[in-house]
Order: structure tokens, then sequence, then C-alpha cells
């Protein structure tokens, strides 16, 4: 939802600056439209037309990929101060999405218009950077998603995907179930029940109701 907050352009300019010049940092506040969405809301499904990038000021997403039967998994978070290279492909010619966006908490953004970001690639040094700097950084992410999906066994790939959830949220309560968790590792609940409870045995966690709280990350 759209916020007419009047705090978000000095959000914009702390987070941005040293990152983006000045007049950079002035369109983005003019061509830029705010929004501050709840968490679990979806910014972007897999097939739907891409007409703006997002520019995280707060929160976290989650950047999931599809398969044939529509099940979900984990390919990376995106957190304050970063991007979507895969929105970015509609500087190289993509038009849809190949990629499910859902906040992973209440997320604060700035959706800048395809058509000015293309203009800013020949413009501005520090935004062609910044979208070159995007691609490496996920693209490395989507290859340690590929590495821990072919080399890491279930146990190992699910302490570091906690690990990683407290790092994000800033919480060693994790509010989650055990489904939601088996969707974004890309395996059954039933398996990620066992797993879990193997972990607080460990005393590496303690289950609730619809909540993880980790002793240890």
């Amino acid at each position: 939802m759209d916020t007419p907050s009047s705090s978000w352009q000095t959000d914009a300019r702390s987070r941005f600056h040293g990152i983006f010049e000045d007049a950079l940092l002035d369109e983005i506040i003019e061509h830029g439209h705010h929004m501050r969405v709840p968490e679990g809301t979806m910014l972007m499904d897999v097939g739907q037309q891409m007409d703006a990038v997002p520019l995280l000021l707060d929160g976290a997403i989650k950047i999931m990929r599809l398969d044939p039967e529509g099940d979900e998994m984990l390919l990376y978070f995106l957190e304050s101060g970063d991007s979507c290279a895969l929105s970015m492909g509609t500087y190289m010619g993509a038009s849809k999405s190949s990629i499910r966006a859902v906040t992973e908490r209440d997320t604060s953004l700035v959706m800048v218009p395809v058509s000015v970001g293309k203009r800013w690639i020949s413009t501005y040094s520090s935004w062609s950077s910044f979208v070159m700097e995007s691609y490496q950084t996920r693209l490395e992410e989507m290859l340690d998603a590929i590495d821990a999906l072919a080399f890491m066994d279930l146990p190992t790939r699910l302490r570091r995907y906690l690990s990683d959830k407290v790092k994000i949220q800033g919480d060693m309560t994790l509010h989650t179930t055990h489904q939601e968790i088996a969707n974004d590792l890309h395996t059954s609940r039933v398996v990620v029940s066992r797993l879990l409870k193997s972990l607080e045995r460990e005393g590496t966690l303690s289950l609730h109701r619809n909540a993880v709280e980790m002793k240890e990350y």
C-alpha cells in the first residue's frame, strides 16, 4: 500500500548516500513510488509484467523460484539497500518476471519505473555500476542456493536457513510454521518437523506454536 510518508525521502538519501550522486538521489525521489507493505505481501509473481525495479529502504524480501508443479524454492533474500537483479532484467529486454517476491517482514521500498531506470544507465555511472554489482551479487547468491541444493544434506541446509532467517529478521524467535520452512527448502513438512525436533533435543532451538526460538545460530 502506498503511504504518504514525509520521511521516506530522508531515508532514501541516507540509505544510498555515497552510492548515488546527489543528482540521481533527486531523481529517485522525483520519479520513485514509495511503498510500505506488511510482512507476507507478494510484490511480484512469475509471469507478471515488470514495469518497476525495487530499491529497499528497510525490511527484507524473499526471492523464490517455482518448479513446474508450482512449488516454491528459496533463492535468496534482499535486504536494506539491495535491489533485485532479476527484475533488473527488464533493462536487458525481459518483460515478464521469472521469480516470486514476497516481503519477509514489514518493508519500505521505492519502486523505480523501468523506463526511468533505463535512462539512468546511460546518464549516471553510479546507477550503471549499481545495476552490474546487483547482478553479480544476486548471481553469487543463486549459485550458493544451487550448491546448497546439490551438495549439502538437508540438516545442513536447514541450519543455514534458520541462521539466515535470524540475521534477516533480527530476532531469535522466528514466527513461521513447519510448512513454510518446508516450502522454502523444497521438501516435506514431515521431514522438516523431524529435523526440527532433532535440533530441539540438541538444544539448538525450542519449538512453539507457529514459532521457532533459536538458542544459537
